[in-house]
């Protein structure tokens, strides 16, 4: 599933090419990246369908609206400055 905001250029789109048991590989304008689970604990549990529903945000983030979680493009290409500062709790 493909999402982008203006015609089907590799500058505007992100897509999920690949769900498995360790994370999920999303294309974002044209560059491959893999998000792990232990990096986006969110994305553990999520519904496939919301994980497939992603989208460009702006021109330096994408979002998962279902999911309540966005992304800065910059730390799936520099994972390292962006240590995760949050960890996923249920709620009470």
């Amino acid at each position: 599933m493909e999402a982008n905001l203006e015609n089907n250029s590799q500058s505007t789109s992100v897509s999920v090419l690949m769900i498995n048991a360790q994370g999920i590989l999303i294309s974002v304008q044209g560059d491959d990246f893999f998000v792990s689970y232990e990096r986006m604990p969110w994305l553990r549990n999520a519904r496939v369908a919301d994980i497939l529903d992603v989208h460009i945000c702006g021109r330096t983030a994408i979002e998962w609206k279902a999911l309540g979680l966005d992304l800065e493009i910059e730390s799936l290409k520099h994972p390292e400055r962006y240590p995760l500062i949050m960890a996923s709790r249920p709620l009470a």
